[in-house]
């Protein structure tokens, strides 16, 4: 069935096709780049994501140099069979800019509510959010606009303060307090972010360095 469908692949002229990245534990688009028959059965062979690379003309893994592998879970080829998805496991951020996703310039976008959280990556969305209040927020209406308003270093404050009261809690509270106190660190440790233009891929890359599983910045396409 791969051989006979690989042989009705519709290629452009320049014998190559778009691909789609997607993850496949939380749904997000992670990037898009382009394949040829070979890089497309070296990504079946391997189980990692190769590309053709259109400005060096050569076919290159994804997370060659930075770590970030991403580890082929399934292929599907679009009803016209001109543009694949490939779900898979990211090894860290799929954007060179250390974004979970390449995609996150929005030129439309409903409110951010609980639903589209969790439908999409959940720490951008926040520092997304985050962002936006920093630039338009009303600093009557907006706590995050007032808080921008008042400086980095009240930031950094804040965020002493809010790290103080979770050790307090895992000392002397119940499990809802300590999640409750976690969540407010969580928060405010995303301001400081924003403030310091650290986007949430910055962070999971570092870690996942440590782990040892790279996290360089990379631009390969």
């Amino acid at each position: 069935m791969k051989n006979e469908l690989f042989s009705k692949i519709k290629w452009d002229e320049d014998g190559l096709m778009p691909a789609i990245c997607q993850d496949v534990s939380t749904g997000q688009i992670l990037m898009m780049a382009w394949v040829n028959l070979e890089s497309l059965s070296l990504t079946m062979e391997k189980k990692r994501v190769h590309f053709w690379s259109r400005s060096r003309k050569k076919i290159w893994e994804k997370g060659e140099t930075s770590g970030n592998f991403l580890n082929l879970e399934s292929v599907s080829l679009d009803c016209d069979l001109d543009s694949i998805l490939f779900l898979v496991s990211p090894n860290g951020p799929a954007c060179h800019t250390n974004r979970m996703s390449c995609f996150f310039n929005e030129i439309l976008s409903k409110e951010v509510t609980g639903e589209f959280l969790y439908n999409h990556n959940f720490l951008e969305s926040i520092y997304k959010l985050i962002e936006e209040r920093k630039k338009t927020g009303n600093l009557d209406e907006s706590y995050v606009a007032r808080l921008f308003s008042k400086g980095k270093g009240r930031i950094a404050k804040k965020v002493g303060e809010e790290a103080s009261e979770v050790v307090i809690a895992l000392m002397d509270s119940e499990r809802d307090e300590i999640i409750e106190e976690m969540g407010d660190l969580w928060f405010h440790l995303l301001v400081a972010m924003v403030a310091s233009e650290i986007p949430p891929g910055e962070i999971l890359s570092k870690l996942a360095e440590r782990f040892g599983k790279g996290g360089r910045s990379e631009s390969e396409r």
